[in-house]
């Protein structure tokens, strides 16, 4: 470990504070150099022995690698109300719900998928930028008919909880001889 500011060694690095993050998977570390005096956040990951191969459209296989995700989440992001710390959250729901659901390949799509629906219910924006090269819109139309898909889902969208019944125009008006 060294600082990446001014690049000292592991003995000018104190840690400041610890604490557990990702749902106990991994821990946070603020560091702050003895010798620039600035300080820097680190992640501490068990490494799994299983490692996950992602199968991408052009039938390439590359190791499954966060980052990538995270990147991604970045790019959509980017100058967009969300915190970092949101994004990360998002990365390792993503690569939990990949784990669980797939033993050693995985299709690039099927990694997009669970990404594209948690964009979707965090910012409208930043799904459309996303599904925008993820689905590989090829014209305008294409984009304008993801947009108002995402503002028509919107009316249905509850966080958390799905929609029972659909909104009615007028209350329901009691019939003759029923009470109020």
């Amino acid at each position: 470990m060294r600082c990446p500011f001014c690049d000292a060694e592991k003995d000018q690095l104190k840690v400041i504070d610890s604490r557990s993050c990702e749902g106990g998977r991994a821990i946070r570390r603020r560091r702050q150099c003895l010798k620039c005096g600035k300080r820097f956040t680190t992640y501490e990951r068990a490494e799994t022995n299983l490692r996950l191969t992602v199968i991408k459209r052009d039938g390439s296989r590359v190791p499954f690698d966060r980052n990538k995700i995270l990147n991604g989440l970045e790019r959509a992001c980017y100058k967009r109300p969300i915190e970092m710390e949101r994004l990360n959250e998002i990365v390792a729901e993503v690569e939990e719900e990949v784990h669980k659901a797939h033993d050693k390949e995985v299709p690039s799509s099927a990694i997009g998928q669970i990404v594209i629906e948690k964009l979707r219910r965090l910012d409208q924006v930043a799904y459309v930028r996303f599904a925008s090269v993820y689905r590989r819109f090829k014209t305008l139309d294409d984009l304008v008919q993801e947009a108002r898909a995402v503002i028509d889902a919107q009316h249905y969208d509850v966080p958390g909880q799905g929609r029972l019944f659909l909104e009615t125009e007028s209350p329901a008006t009691p019939q003759d001889g029923e009470k109020q």
